[in-house]
């Protein structure tokens, strides 16, 4: 069995803490009452899928959501709305991230959009002081940037062949199913992070 060289981390659920209930909630109150077919940790409508990989602007989402509550939505609104599940940082996860570092080359994948990324750059600012995530890793990919987004295998592809990475020396970590099943017909080694579990408290020599 191939010794584990690389991991890549999720970061929602996994380095941060998200509550999904919080922007649903948030957004019924708004008006929006079909706000969990629309978007949820398991799915994304085609406008939700475009904004997360870039292909919208903020300005077109915010357009897009203006008219789906009771009243019409102004962009603070909305982006108050949609930042909502984005909670704190695992800062005990970031600081076992630099005891990992001297094992492995660590990566982070993320769907995520300019609304949350710009949310939770000022979000860790605030806890730590630090100016970036992007300290911790090799290289981050986020989904909007990339113009990939998971559970698509295209994105993980893309990751392995721009890292160079070897599929069976790699273990993906993240708290979504449906990522962590197209990762593993890759042929990259998986981990579906559990509520309540935590990256430090994982056994990395029989993942």
């Amino acid at each position: 069995m191939p010794e584990i060289k690389n991991i890549i981390f999720d970061l929602g659920g996994v380095l941060m803490n998200i509550d999904y209930d919080r922007t649903t909630s948030a957004f019924l109150k708004l008006g929006v009452t079909d706000f969990k077919e629309m978007y949820s940790q398991v799915s994304a409508n085609k406008v939700f899928e475009k904004f997360e990989t870039g292909h919208i602007s903020e300005d077109h989402f915010y357009d897009h959501m203006a008219n789906k509550g009771s009243k019409p939505l102004n962009p603070l609104q909305v982006r108050d709305a949609w930042n909502a599940m984005i909670l704190d940082f695992r800062l005990e996860s970031f600081q076992f991230l630099k005891t990992l570092k001297t094992k492995y080359n660590l990566y982070l994948l993320s769907n995520t959009n300019v609304i949350h990324k710009s949310a939770f750059e000022k979000i860790y600012i605030q806890q730590t002081g630090l100016t970036s995530i992007d300290i911790f890793f090799t290289k981050t990919y986020y989904s909007h940037i990339l113009g990939l987004r998971k559970p698509n295998s295209n994105i993980f592809e893309f990751v392995l062949e721009d890292a160079g990475l070897v599929p069976e020396e790699t273990l993906f970590i993240d708290d979504s199913s449906g990522n962590v099943i197209t990762a593993k017909k890759s042929g990259i080694k998986t981990h579906l992070l559990l509520p309540g579990e935590k990256i430090e408290n994982l056994d990395y020599d029989i993942i």
